[in-house]
C-alpha cells in the first residue's frame, strides 16, 4: 500500500544516488504515516502494533522498491537514448502500473485474511488507493523521466564537446604526420636511390608522393569522404612503402564495387597501414601482408598478418582513438578491434551515401 506513495518520491535506478538519499529522508516518517492509515488509533495507542506494522509495510515497501528498480534498469538498459525517450516512458509506466497494484492488492489480502491489527475491508477505500497510486505513478515517471532526459542530454553535449576536442587532437596529429620528417626522409631517401639508377620509377614515386602529400593537406576540409578515395590514396601511400621496402610489404584489396560509393573518415585507411608498419616486421622473407576488403553487410575490414617486433614500440593508441572518435561524432557504430595470434583486425562502419 504504501509502495505506491513511495513511488512519487524515488528515482529509478539510473538516478541511483538521488534514490538512495529520498530513500533515507522519507522512509523515516512515510512509512509510520501508511501504517496510521491502515491500522488506524490502535498504531499510536499499542507500542507492539506500532513496530509490528511498521516492519511488515516497511518490507512490503521495500519488495515493491526493489522489483521496481530491477524492472526499471531492464527497460533503461535497452532504451537509453535521448531518442528512445517515448519506448522507454511507455514500458516504465506500463512497469509501475503493474507492479505497484501487484504490491498494494497483496499487502490489502494479507491485512484482510489475517485480521492484523483489526483491520477491516473497505472497497471505497481501497479504490481511493489505487486512483492515488495512478496519479503517484504518473508523476513519478514523469519525475524521473524528466531528470533522465535532462542529465541524458547534459551528458550527450558534454561527451560531443569532448569528441570535438579529440576531432581537433586528431586533425592535429594527422597535420604533424602529414609533415612528418621521418616519413620525408625516408621518402626522399628512396626517391634518392631511384633517381640515378632508375629514372622513370623515380618519376613515378615523385607523381605518387605528390598525390599522398596533396591528399593529407586537403583531407581535414570534411568530415567525410568515399571509400573509392580513400583507397586511391592508399594505393599512393602503400607505393611509396613498397619502394622503401620492396617485397616485405604486400597489399590485397577486395573491395566489392557497390561499396566504393559509401563514406568513412578521411585517412582512416592511413592510420591502420601506418600502424601495421610501426609494429610489425618488415623482411621479405616475412613479409607483412596488410587486406582491405567489405563484407556482405557493409563493413570494411582491414587487417593484417601479426609478426610483433622483438623490441618494445612505443604506442599511445592516437591512430585507434581518432578513429574512434572520428566514428563517435558522427554517431555511428564504434569500430571492432580484435586480435589473435594470428591477425590483427579492425572492422569498420561504413555510411551509406545520400540518395539523390
Amino acid at each position: 500500500m504504501q509502495s505506491s506513495f513511495f513511488d512519487l518520491f524515488r528515482r529509478v535506478p539510473r538516478l541511483r544516488k538521488q534514490s538512495q538519499w529520498h530513500f533515507l529522508l522519507l522512509f523515516p516518517w512515510f512509512i509510520p504515516i501508511i501504517s496510521y492509515w491502515v491500522v488506524g488509533d490502535r498504531y499510536l495507542a499499542d507500542w507492539r502494533t506500532f513496530v509490528a506494522a511498521t516492519l511488515l509495510n516497511l518490507t512490503i515497501g521495500s519488495a515493491c522498491l526493489f522489483s521496481l528498480d530491477q524492472l526499471t534498469q531492464l527497460v533503461v538498459r535497452r532504451y537509453p537514448n535521448i531518442g528512445q525517450t517515448w519506448q522507454r516512458v511507455w514500458r516504465l509506466l506500463l512497469v509501475f502500473m503493474l507492479v505497484t497494484p501487484f504490491f498494494i492488492l497483496g499487502g490489502i489480502f494479507l491485512y484482510d485474511t489475517f485480521h492484523l491489527f483489526g483491520y477491516q475491508h473497505n472497497p471505497a477505500a481501497t479504490w481511493q488507493i489505487l486512483l492515488i497510486n495512478l496519479l503517484a505513478n504518473l508523476v513519478s515517471v514523469g519525475i524521473d523521466e524528466g531528470v533522465y532526459s535532462l542529465n541524458k542530454w547534459r551528458e550527450n553535449t558534454l561527451e560531443k564537446e569532448q569528441l570535438k576536442k579529440v576531432n581537433l587532437q586528431s586533425q592535429y596529429e594527422s597535420l604533424k604526420s602529414q609533415v612528418n620528417p621521418h616519413f620525408l626522409f625516408n621518402s626522399l631517401n628512396s626517391l634518392s636511390s631511384l633517381i640515378a639508377d632508375e629514372p622513370e620509377r623515380a618519376e613515378e614515386f615523385v607523381d605518387e608522393m605528390s598525390k599522398v602529400y596533396r591528399y593529407l593537406l586537403q583531407t581535414n576540409e570534411g568530415e567525410l569522404t568515399t571509400l573509392e578515395t580513400e583507397l586511391g590514396f592508399i594505393q599512393s601511400y602503400f607505393h611509396l612503402l613498397k619502394t622503401r621496402y620492396g617485397a616485405g610489404i604486400r597489399l590485397e584489396i577486395g573491395v566489392s564495387e557497390p561499396f566504393r560509393a559509401y563514406k568513412l573518415p578521411p585517412l582512416t585507411l592511413q592510420m591502420l597501414v601506418e600502424n601495421a608498419v610501426k609494429h610489425n616486421v618488415i623482411h621479405s622473407n616475412k613479409p607483412l601482408l596488410i587486406e582491405i576488403k567489405t563484407t556482405q553487410v557493409g563493413r570494411l575490414i582491414v587487417r593484417n598478418n601479426l609478426q610483433r617486433k622483438t623490441g618494445r614500440v612505443a604506442s599511445n593508441q592516437v591512430g585507434l582513438s581518432n578513429i574512434l572518435a572520428k566514428y563517435r561524432l558522427l554517431a555511428q557504430t564504434d569500430p571492432i578491434v580484435t586480435s589473435d595470434q594470428t591477425y590483427f583486425t579492425v572492422a569498420l562502419p561504413l555510411l551509406a551515401p545520400e540518395a539523390p
